[in-house]
């Protein structure tokens, strides 16, 4: 038996999710005076919402979301950076997704290890963006 033909041309609304998990970059981060001088270590994870049926149709890079590009990019972009607040970074990173990577909805988890005494993780969780973008 055949395998079934792709359909590509159906008009609705898709979302794949694209994601990344355990991202540890290290970037200075707090509000502080002692984190001001030490880069600690943050850690995020990213779900991205694309559409990949061209792609799989294809099978060709060039037709969904290169993952190793979004992880360089955020990996510089967060180790360069110098934020006061684990918000404004997570902000940052999205628009960066969305503005850079067309991406129509993104869920960001950004966790910030051993911020609070005696929490084993403390961070932020954000979603940007729609997910009938994608379709």
């Amino acid at each position: 038996m055949l395998p079934r033909p792709l359909k590509t041309h159906i008009k609705e609304n898709v979302m794949d999710i694209i994601f990344l998990k355990g991202l540890n970059i290290e970037t200075v981060i707090g509000i502080f005076d002692w984190e001001r001088n030490i880069r600690q270590t943050v850690l995020i994870d990213l779900e991205m919402g694309t559409d990949i049926r061209q792609a799989a149709a294809t099978d060709d890079i060039a037709h969904t979301l290169d993952y190793s590009a979004v992880s360089q990019r955020v990996i510089t972009f967060v180790e360069d950076s110098d934020f006061f607040l684990v918000e404004t970074l997570a902000e940052r990173i999205t628009g960066i997704l969305m503005d850079e990577f067309s991406v129509p909805w993104v869920r960001l988890t950004l966790n910030k290890k051993g911020a609070i005494s005696g929490a084993s993780d403390v961070g932020i969780q954000i979603e940007r963006g729609s997910k009938t973008g994608a379709g």
